[in-house]
């Protein structure tokens, strides 16, 4: 009896001594892999929440199986988990590795840029060099020989008044038809003079001038103006009839009956009288009722 005691003692403590031995070995390791594994994890989540850790390595959940009666099956779960650790910390060792390898691209870009920016012997870069203007364009550009003698030979008076002067001048350009020529010169006379009772007459003018040129965009701004700021100036009835007129080219007929309609109700006795014609012509090119 003692001797198969004995027997079953031996034959236990070979069983167990082995996995004692191995348990012992493993432990430090995979206490040393966890602490490496947190340490990588602080890297990759500096946040240090749980929510960026990953959870801790369990068994895979399966059928239910009686607890183990030997310590084989907790070597085997400490393989296992070592295996995880290692397997875990790979892929997190990898990723610093490959963000660091980023980070160093881009900081290698930024030193580059800022010593191109920082050399001295650096040049803009080149610009395009803007096309010369064709032979048409430029003689285009150019004045016409006749047209500036025809202007020059439009000789300003000299009455001893420089608004009335300046506003014949005006005059005789436009009625020679040099529009652009008279558009300047009654601008610049009613902004030299803009009390003068001749002010009424230039302004008119020159939605006159515009309308003529083919602008009655413009021609409907001047002749406005001039109603507006200059009521009761001679020419402020023309203007409203002007307008009517720089209205209608505009495609607003509407509106061109209401500044007649307007224009009757202010000066009655000029629309009825002086400019009666310019009314009824103006009414029935605007279709008024």
């Amino acid at each position: 009896m003692k001797k198969f005691g004995i027997t079953i003692l031996l034959t236990g403590l070979l069983f167990s001594a082995p996995a004692s031995a191995q348990n012992g070995n493993i432990e430090p390791r995979v206490e040393r892999l966890e602490q490496e594994m947190r340490a990588v994890q602080r890297k990759v989540f500096p946040g240090g929440s749980s929510r960026y850790f990953e959870p801790e390595i369990t068994a895979e959940a399966g059928p239910a199986s009686p607890p183990p009666n030997n310590t084989t099956s907790a070597v085997s779960d400490l393989i296992a988990r070592v295996d995880a650790l290692e397997a875990s910390l790979a892929s997190l060792t990898g990723r610093v590795e490959e963000n660091g390898y980023r980070l160093q691209k881009i900081e290698d870009k930024l030193a580059a840029a800022k010593a191109v920016t920082a050399s001295p012997g650096a040049q803009a870069p080149a610009t395009t060099p803007q096309p010369s203007k064709t032979t048409a364009e430029a003689a285009e550009a150019a004045p016409d020989p006749e047209r500036v003698a025809g202007v020059a030979s439009i000789i300003m008076p000299e009455t001893g008044d420089a608004a009335e002067d300046a506003y014949i001048y005006g005059y005789r350009l436009w009625d020679a038809k040099f529009y652009p020529e008279a558009q300047t010169q009654l601008k610049k006379m009613v902004e030299d003079h803009p009390g003068h009772p001749r002010a009424s007459f230039a302004q008119n003018l020159l939605g006159r001038a515009y309308l003529d040129d083919g602008k009655p965009a413009l021609a409907s701004v001047a002749l406005y103006e001039n109603y507006q700021k200059r009521p009761r100036g001679e020419r402020a009835p023309d203007s409203l009839y002007f307008l009517s007129t720089a209205l209608v080219q505009l495609g607003k007929k509407s509106d061109a009956c209401r500044v007649l309609a307007e224009m009757q109700d202010v000066y009655p006795e000029v629309a009825s009288g002086r400019l009666a014609d310019r009314v009824a012509s103006g009414k029935a090119a605007a279709n008024c009722k």
